[in-house]
């Protein structure tokens, strides 16, 4: 079933201007309503407090400003807008150490380059369609870093845990 995104406003941050346009111009294919380019975290976080998008998609790195940075800004920053706006991290790394330091500074998708623009789609649907919860702790605030529903685990740590 195909997605309506006209509705729908996006931030792409890549600091790779042919990267950029290749996103940018999947989204606008894709039927997105308004999309916004940055080309580093900082400048990133200046479109984000202005525009106030739905969705924030951001490269890892970027110079001055990389894309976990931004996402601190976005999650911890008092001035911040919208704490709990989906982020997608991009980046052509895939190793497992990163997914996680993605996911625990509060990323809430990992998009692996190169990429398609159904790979793009499903991961922007995915997180429309369905959002976490949100977490907030002393040292985290994030999409919620389970992703099964319900209260069933796969190990004793973890019952143990909840009881």
């Amino acid at each position: 079933m195909p997605y309506k995104f006209d509705k729908l406003s996006v931030l792409v941050v890549e600091d790779n201007a042919p990267m950029l346009e290749v996103v940018v111009n999947s989204l606008k294919l894709l039927g997105v309503g308004k999309v916004f380019q940055a080309r580093n975290g900082d400048a990133g976080y200046q479109v984000f407090l202005k525009e106030r998008p739905d969705v924030v998609i951001t490269d890892w790195e970027m110079e001055p400003v990389d894309g976990l940075e931004l996402v601190e800004w976005m999650r911890r920053h008092a001035s911040s807008p919208k704490r709990n706006v989906p982020v997608i991290m991009m980046t052509g790394y895939a190793a497992t150490a990163r997914v996680a330091a993605a996911r625990d500074q509060g990323v809430t998708e990992f998009l692996v380059k190169p990429f398609t623009a159904n790979e793009l789609a499903r991961r922007i649907a995915y997180v429309i369609d369905a959002p976490r919860d949100f977490v907030e702790t002393n040292e985290f605030f994030g999409p919620d870093r389970r992703r099964r529903k319900g209260h069933e685990h796969s190990d004793e740590r973890r019952k143990e845990d909840d009881e």
